[in-house]
């Protein structure tokens, strides 16, 4: 895949320019980048991964496509607790697949978003993983797991074939709306 594929499988999935955003398990960054074409200069991003030197190539590259993105690179491990503030949306691409108990992480981002924040998920469209992606799920085992875990609606955005494993598909859910007093106290 190239960025405009990355692009492609997550625009639909962000409602418009702007906005405070997590790229969860950034790795190399590649959904870093369709993440900052999409949302622009006005918008920020909170780059997370557990591993510093892809985080170290990613600030090289954002600088020389992206030069005026504001990205904060955090080196952690994205199914621990997080200090970030209410976000907008998160982006998780090929990141969640590495999880084997997915509900608390998922929980865990249902608290980082804002009122009707968003969750854009890409992954392999599968239930039979490998060592190199060991947790794969489909699209219809995201919509139970993303309705368990406490979002309000979920949406299929894209899919796309994979010569590795058949078909990746990507998916925006939305929190529920949160009283105006729940969501300042936080």
């Amino acid at each position: 895949m190239n960025h405009r594929d990355h692009v492609n499988l997550i625009k639909n999935g962000i409602p418009e320019v702007g906005g405070t955003w997590a790229d969860l398990g950034s790795g190399g960054g590649a959904f870093t980048l369709a993440l900052a074409e999409c949302i622009g200069d006005e918008g920020f991003i909170y780059s997370i991964d557990r591993d510093n030197g892809s985080l170290r190539r990613q600030v090289k590259t954002m600088q020389s496509q992206f030069p005026g993105m504001k990205v904060k690179y955090i080196p952690a491990d994205f199914t621990h607790p997080l200090d970030l503030p209410a976000l907008d949306g998160i982006i998780m691409a090929n990141s969640l697949h590495f999880v084997a108990d997915k509900l608390p992480v998922l929980q865990q981002c249902l608290h980082y978003l804002k009122s009707e924040g968003r969750l854009i998920i890409v992954e392999y469209n599968t239930d039979k993983g490998n060592r190199w992606v060991p947790h794969p799920l489909t699209y219809e085992k995201w919509e139970t797991l993303a309705t368990k875990a406490g979002f309000a609606e979920t949406t299929l955005l894209k899919t796309r074939p994979s010569s590795f494993l058949g078909e990746f598909f990507s998916a925006v859910s939305i929190t529920p709306p949160k009283d105006k007093d729940s969501e300042t106290s936080t």
